[in-house]
């Protein structure tokens, strides 16, 4: 009866260290995507900044009243 409980208890306790390693490959996976999201975000902007900031120069100066 005992040996029977010792291979339960090392089953669950393998059991227990696959789920943590497999939270932390988890973690690791959404950490990845969003650094990948973060590139594309800043060289998307890196892009376009220089045209977004034209265009708000016209409204800025669009806005502007001419005496």
């Amino acid at each position: 009866m005992t040996e029977w409980i010792k291979a339960l208890y090392v089953r669950l306790l393998a059991g227990f260290t696959a789920l943590k390693s497999q939270k932390g490959q988890g973690l690791v996976e959404y950490a990845l995507i969003l650094v990948l999201i973060a590139v594309v975000v800043i060289a998307i902007m890196t892009s376009l900044g220089n045209k977004t900031s034209q265009v708000f120069s016209k409204v800025d100066n669009s806005m502007v009243v001419k005496p």
